[in-house]
């Protein structure tokens, strides 16, 4: 971890001259590992440095396809909230009232909601349903922000 703490923070020193915030997303081995990369974020301790929590993305060990070991999303999630500059509401599969099959949204929502981010939520669709278009699936991800926004 001393790697990214250093490296971390000469980008974050390189875009502080240029008003740029550099945001570090959980995207598998150990940036999927919510204590470990809050310890680097903590160390590297610069304004313009936060995290962009993937309510999909904790596969420690393997692919996606064949992972073989997992941290707890929500855990995770909740660990890299107080450092979010931005969040991302990950969607793989619907079910046929257009919840998500493998995330709860309602759970997911209320963690963001607990740490009182008023920021932007991208929507991103994994279209591993393979039923519906990129589209519909955009929709639907977006219309399960909402309901749950709305709800907590």
């Amino acid at each position: 971890s001393t790697a990214a703490i250093e490296g971390l923070g000469s980008l974050a020193d390189f875009a502080l001259d240029y008003d740029i915030n550099v945001i570090v997303e959980n995207h598998g081995g150990y940036s999927s590992d919510g204590k470990w990369l809050m310890n680097v974020i903590r160390s590297v301790s610069r304004s313009n440095v936060g995290t962009l929590p993937d309510f999909g993305n904790f596969c420690i060990k393997g692919d996606y396809d064949g992972c073989e070991e997992w941290y707890d999303m929500y855990k995770g999630v909740a660990e890299l909230m107080p450092y979010a500059k931005s969040v991302s509401a990950k969607t793989y599969n619907f079910d046929s009232e257009g919840n998500e099959t493998k995330i709860d949204y309602n759970k997911m929502m209320k963690i963001v909601k607990d740490y009182n981010y008023k920021g932007f939520i991208g929507v991103e669709y994994s279209g591993m349903s393979g039923n519906i278009s990129a589209l519909e699936g955009i929709r639907l991800t977006k219309n399960l922000i909402i309901k749950y926004a709305k709800e907590i």
